[in-house]
This record gives structure tokens, C-alpha cells and sequence, in this order.
């Protein structure tokens, strides 16, 4: 199930435009959801506004949601925002307690940290220091890095511990929406009664095969999507 936050105008080439959903009609969404059919997993993606996530936390914390996987969506993969400034501050206090499991990529871990993310060693750090912001893991997805394999680093408060997961990079462009996905198949993964640790590893070697098999696709003049139904039809 879900519920709308912003609707956006983009293409492979970038976001044209965003509208914002307003917050209570937001809230709605997620009353209708939770009071019917309730939700073993909770993803957040692109919340623009202070006021859409406050909104977002007050139902998650009505409804007692569990399994939060949050997404810090601020940047597209064109470069465009997608998160005002002053929402920053409003996404770590509300939000990032809430979570069971944060997963910024390079560019959305330096925004929070308001500092620069270098190599595997820096990106470990990073993870620890997100986690001061109350989530219960961190994923820093390493994608960003540009070269070698490409690291992950999954940083699990209790027990206190570092893991990392690496997998071979693929060159395509089609890589829109990988980190949406795989924040989107964690929270599948934890529905589906995994803990957080077999959660991440699952959903990275669901992200990873999704774009190797949509690596030959030419779909407009960007970066296009993953192949998400590679296990379905090729």
C-alpha cells in the first residue's frame, strides 16, 4: 500500500517539476492504510518538507509502525533537490529515531554529516555518526565512489558492529531509482519476517542482479531504470 507525498515531472534526463501533496491529505493516506489493512514494513522515500515529515511521523507513531526503512531522499540521480534545506534538521529529529534502518548514499550521508565522505574507511565512520541521530542501523551506500566493487557499509547499533558488503559494479546508465529500490526491497525483506542483517544482504543482491539485467536496456536519453522483474521475465 501506499501514500503519496509528491508528485513529480521527470524523465531520464532529470525532474522537471515537484508538487507537493499537502500534509493532511498525506495523514489521510496513511490513516486509510494503517485502520484497514495495517503494514508489516514501513519504506519512507522523498518527503520535500518539515511539514510532510512531521505528518509522516505522527501516524507512524499512532499506528505504532514497525520495520521503518527510511531513504533520505534529497537529490535525484540528475542532480535535481528533492528536499527543502530546513527540512534536514526536521528528517533527523523526527524520523531517524524512528527508523530501524537509515540508507543514505554518499551525497545524502556528506549533507548530514556536513562533511566530505572519501574511501571505504570514511564511509565506516559515517555510518557510525548517522547512527548518533538515533536509528537503530545505518546503511552508507557507496555506489557514489565510482571505482572497484561497490561497498556498502551496514553499521548495526546492537550489537555493536560493522559489516560490509561489497558487490561488483556494473557499467550501464540505467541506474535510476536503484537506491529507492533497494531501500524498498530491505523493508520487503523485513515484511516478509528476515531479520535486519539477512534484510540488507537479500535486498543487495536483489538491487545488484536487478542492474546487471537491465544493463543492455535504452530507454530515453538518461539514466534509466533497473530491470526490478529480472526473476519474472528477462
Amino acid at each position: 500500500m501506499t501514500a503519496i507525498t509528491a508528485l513529480t515531472a521527470q524523465n531520464t534526463m532529470g525532474v522537471h517539476g515537484i508538487h507537493a501533496v499537502p500534509p493532511e491529505f498525506v495523514e489521510e493516506q496513511i490513516e486509510a492504510v494503517f485502520s484497514d489493512m495495517g503494514a508489516d514494513a514501513v519504506k519512507i522515500g522523498m518527503l520535500f518538507s518539515p511539514e510532510l515529515i512531521e505528518a509522516v511521523a505522527r501516524q507512524l507513531r499512532k499506528h505504532a509502525a514497525r520495520n521503518i526503512v527510511l531513504d533520505p531522499v534529497m537529490v535525484a540521480q540528475s542532480g535535481d533537490k528533492l528536499l527543502q534545506d530546513e527540512a534536514i534538521e526536521a528528517l533527523t529529529a523526527y524520523l531517524f529515531p524512528m527508523a530501524d534502518v537509515v540508507t543514505p548514499n554518499l551525497p545524502e550521508a556528506a549533507v548530514l554529516l556536513n562533511r566530505d565522505i572519501h574511501g571505504e574507511d570514511q564511509i565506516e565512520s559515517a555510518a557510525w555518526d548517522l547512527a548518533g541521530f538515533g536509528s537503530r542501523s545505518v546503511l552508507v551506500k557507496g555506489g557514489h565512489l565510482g571505482s572497484g566493487e561497490s561497498i556498502d557499509v551496514l553499521y548495526l547499533t546492537e550489537p555493536q558492529r560493522v559489516l560490509t558488503l561489497a558487490g561488483q559494479r556494473v557499467a550501464t546508465s540505467n541506474n535510476h531509482g536503484t537506491g529507492c529500490t533497494l531501500s524498498s526491497a530491505i523493508a520487503s525483506f523485513l515484511a516478509r519476517g528476515m531479520d535486519l542483517e539477512e534484510a540488507v544482504r537479500s535486498a543487495k543482491t536483489f538491487i545488484s542482479e536487478a542492474i546487471a539485467a537491465g544493463a543492455g536496456y535504452r530507454l530515453g536519453n538518461g539514466a534509466g531504470p533497473v530491470h526490478h522483474f529480472y526473476s519474472f521475465w528477462l
